[in-house]
């Protein structure tokens, strides 16, 4: 199964000038810090990671998610959180840039809370990688050093105007991202939206074949939200053009490719942990919605 890194663990495998004690680290504040990008992996786990990850990225080479690749052969802000599991593989040629680490709960403060899941760089399902012009990567490069010297300041304030920072650097993305059309409602439609969007992803990763995943119909998520099921697929088809068994599908079949390609689990065992009870089943709901079965997907792996 694909591995949930900690910072504890990115710490003890970077070691970083600027590296800190990540429990001490602006405590009770959330966890913030920064780093040039340089001596990086040829290739990192396939994993999530149970923190923000923003990466400015001046080099070629591949991200890879679940369901694709993308080639990074220009100037890239890439985004990573703990629901988008991804891995990096360098190209040719040197690496630079910044990356920064940050928890949801270090943009948690008395004055204002900025809430991750408003930004579709860190959903799944989203354009995490954002590609800059000259400019905006003049821009970019230069916010993010400024983040590296209030590290290193002793200015009491600093961790309100890191805040600050990352605020223009995630809202300088989001400009040159489509936006989510669920993100432009309000309203009573809205929130049931956003609460089954979450419930949604609460679901993944399937942690163990024996789990079983208990969600899998529209009903059984009416049912966890106290909501009738008309209630329920009125409110999404409207805020978002689809259907609520369009998103449990689109997602299920989500981590079952990712489990196919990056688990030594059997098809069966696959099958299991995603609520089906008979491996035909799975494999006729797999060629529907893909065009082919999931030993294709299996095969291309290598598994």
């Amino acid at each position: 199964m694909d591995h949930l890194e900690t910072l504890k663990e990115f710490y003890e495998r970077h070691p970083v000038q600027n590296q800190v004690v990540f429990s001490e680290n602006n405590t009770g504040q959330g966890h913030f810090n920064v780093f040039l990008r340089k001596h990086c992996l040829f290739r990192t786990p396939f994993s999530r990671r149970d923190f923000y990850k923003i990466t400015l990225i001046i080099g070629r080479g591949k991200m890879i998610y679940a369901n694709n690749t993308t080639v990074i052969n220009r100037p890239a802000l890439v985004f990573s959180s703990p629901s988008v599991t991804s891995a990096w593989e360098s190209g040719p040629g040197q690496q630079e840039g910044y990356f920064c680490l940050f928890t949801q709960a270090f943009l948690k403060s008395q004055e204002q809370t900025i809430e991750l899941n408003n930004y579709p760089a860190f959903n799944i399902g989203g354009g995490h990688i954002v590609f800059l012009d000259d400019a905006q990567l003049t821009f970019v490069s230069a916010l993010m050093k400024k983040m590296m010297e209030e590290m290193d300041a002793d200015y009491i304030g600093k961790y309100d105007l890191l805040r600050n920072y990352l605020h223009i650097l995630m809202h300088e993305a989001l400009k040159n991202a489509p936006q989510n059309s669920y993100n432009k409602n309000s309203g009573g439609a809205a929130r049931i939206t956003s609460m089954f969007l979450e419930l949604l992803e609460r679901q993944f990763p399937i942690d163990s074949p024996e789990q079983g995943l208990q969600l899998t119909t529209a009903h059984h998520y009416a049912s966890a939200l106290a909501v009738h099921t008309n209630h329920l697929n009125r409110s999404i088809k409207e805020v978002t053009g689809k259907t609520t068994t369009s998103h449990i599908t689109e997602r299920i079949l989500h981590e079952a490719i990712a489990l196919l390609r990056h688990t030594d689990w059997s098809i069966t065992q696959i099958a299991n942990g995603l609520g089906f009870e008979e491996l035909a089943y799975f494999t006729n709901f797999f060629k529907k919605h893909k065009g082919y079965s999931p030993g294709n997907v299996r095969m291309n792996t290598g598994l």
